[in-house]
């Protein structure tokens, strides 16, 4: 059988099996094949470009996939129903519109993200449109760090602190050091300028913060 890298391979181990998947932004489709074949799942697998969706075809066809779908559709616009929905490789500003914009949510839907960036803003979004993160896991793909996130709809807003938008619930260290660094060198270059001063020095203790956090998980 296939293998995907890991990113997938985290989101496709936090998919549910028996259940109707849709697989937003599918590209390779390669994801939505290994649900149908080895999760009994019958996935609609959207794109909003046709170059990827003959991508897909021809990975469905090599691999003699029949319970995949393919569907042009932005987001969800043309998907009608699913229990898992997955969405990996966008940013975390479309990632939370494409949820938000989910027509048939209820209780049980669950949605598998993983945002390439911004998801200290995914998480805030979400958690303030009535979302609840269940899980998250970190995934390693060529030197990079990834986070991979469960997510439900409870209907109960919350606004979130920074520390919880910035880490979620991944108690990676890795993951966690990355975001400290990040904060660090921003708050480095900030403080070239007298006029950030004060903002440099709100990083920096949000960097210490993270930092303790690691320590404190291990």
């Amino acid at each position: 059988m296939f293998s995907l890298d890991n990113r997938l391979k985290t989101a496709f181990e936090l998919c549910r099996t028996g259940v109707i998947a849709a697989d937003v932004g599918t590209d390779h489709a390669r994801l939505a094949a290994k649900l149908a074949l080895e999760k009994s799942v019958k996935v609609y697998a959207s794109d909003v470009k046709d170059g990827p969706l003959r991508a897909a075809k021809r990975t469905l066809d090599e691999l003699d996939v029949k319970n995949v779908e393919l569907v042009k559709s932005d987001g969800l616009e043309k998907i009608s129903y699913a229990d898992d929905v997955i969405i990996c490789g966008m940013g975390g500003e479309l990632i939370s519109r494409i949820v938000e914009e989910c027509r048939f949510i209820n209780e049980n839907t669950r949605f598998i993200l993983q945002p390439m960036t911004k998801a200290d803003f995914l998480r805030k979004r979400l958690y303030s449109a009535g979302f609840e993160l269940l899980e998250e896991r970190s995934a390693e793909d060529s030197g990079k760090i990834y986070t991979v996130m469960l997510w439900r709809f409870s209907g109960v807003s919350r606004e979130i602190d920074e520390i919880t938008a910035l880490c979620g619930k991944n108690r990676d260290g890795r993951y966690l050091g990355k975001i400290a660094e990040k904060l660090l060198k921003n708050a480095a270059n900030m403080e070239k300028s007298a006029e950030h001063s004060e903002e440099a020095e709100k990083l920096k203790k949000t960097a210490e913060k993270i930092l303790l956090r690691i320590e404190n998980e291990n």
